[in-house]
């Protein structure tokens, strides 16, 4: 059914004139008319009675009118909701202990009143997230993706370097220490479980091991965050790491320690993977956001060499 009609008829049977619906229209009285024969063709039924002071709906038309109006604000309902800074911008955080969950709650801090949808596709791999990016079910995710598997249609921003920092117990031998160098833990026992193979956070932490030799154990099942924090707390030679803008909580006697990566520092590169042209007024404010506020790593940082630079 021709919208236009639609909103052609309901304008026609509230002034009463042809004319006056064409003046509130901003098309000519022959469009009128042409709109309201075709409409009353496609319904068989003659939806106007023409009078010596204008037109009236007829009985048909007195029935067909408030589904009509029904049906134009359902479309513009509809097209009010997906039109760019109307509806929700919906950014994949991937998880919401980590640093993009930090960054994008810190954009929306920025300004409280915007129209934000922050959501875990969490069982999701970088490819997987980069097709609902392009299908539509999302807006954007943040993904460490190798510059050669990033699709045709995906515009990918380097926006976010996270750098990565040792975490231990107190009763590790490099628990005391200012900064390490990552060649520093090739005998150290690093844990890291739950890395899945298929997810891009498992090529990252190859080719971290390949780059500086470090023996990164990925084995055993992953009870969750506070498993983790027990574990470190009660070893003198476990560890992990993690992100610097990562959230972790853990009871304050287990005295565990935060402990900066250097010469290099190695920088987990979250992409902001969008839509390419995509016109969203809150996506790019994000970028612009994510330019002014990121991380500031030093200058000699390490990055995988298949991540676009």
């Amino acid at each position: 059914m021709d919208v236009d009609a639609l909103r052609t008829f309901v304008a026609v049977a509230e002034t009463g004139q042809f004319q006056a619906a064409a003046d509130e229209l901003r098309i000519s009285q022959q469009a009128v008319s042409k709109r309201i024969a075709s409409l009353e063709r496609h319904l068989g039924a003659a939806l106007l009675v023409r009078t010596s002071r204008g037109s009236r709906p007829s009985l048909d038309g007195q029935v067909f009118l408030p589904h009509a109006k029904g049906i134009l604000t359902a479309t513009d309902r509809a097209e009010q909701a997906v039109r760019p800074g109307n509806r929700p911008l919906r950014v994949d955080v991937l998880n919401r202990r980590i640093a993009p969950a930090q960054a994008v709650y810190r954009f929306y801090r920025s300004q409280p009143d915007m129209n934000l949808d922050a959501v875990t596709l969490s069982t999701e791999n970088a490819a997987q997230a980069a097709k609902a990016v392009l299908e539509g079910t999302i807006d954007a995710s943040f993904r460490a993706m190798p510059a050669a598997e990033i699709p045709a249609g995906i515009a990918a921003d380097r926006l976010l370097d996270v750098p990565l920092e040792l975490l231990v117990g107190p009763g590790h031998p490099m628990s005391d220490a200012a900064s390490v160098r990552p060649a520093d833990l090739a005998d150290h026992r690093i844990w890291i479980p739950g890395i899945r193979p298929d997810a891009e956070w498992a090529a990252f932490y190859e080719t971290l091991s390949e780059a500086f030799g470090l023996s990164i154990d990925a084995l055993g099942p992953h009870f969750g965050d506070e498993a983790l924090m027990d574990a470190l707390a009660d070893s003198a030679s476990l560890a992990t790491l993690v992100g610097s803008g990562d959230r972790y909580l853990w009871p304050e006697n287990y005295d565990l320690r935060r402990i900066p990566l250097r010469e290099p520092t190695p920088v987990y590169p979250h992409l902001l993977l969008s839509r390419s042209g995509d016109q969203h007024p809150l996506l790019t404010a994000l970028r612009d956001h994510l330019h002014t506020t990121g991380p500031q790593a030093p200058d000699d940082v390490w990055a995988p060499d298949w991540v676009d630079h």
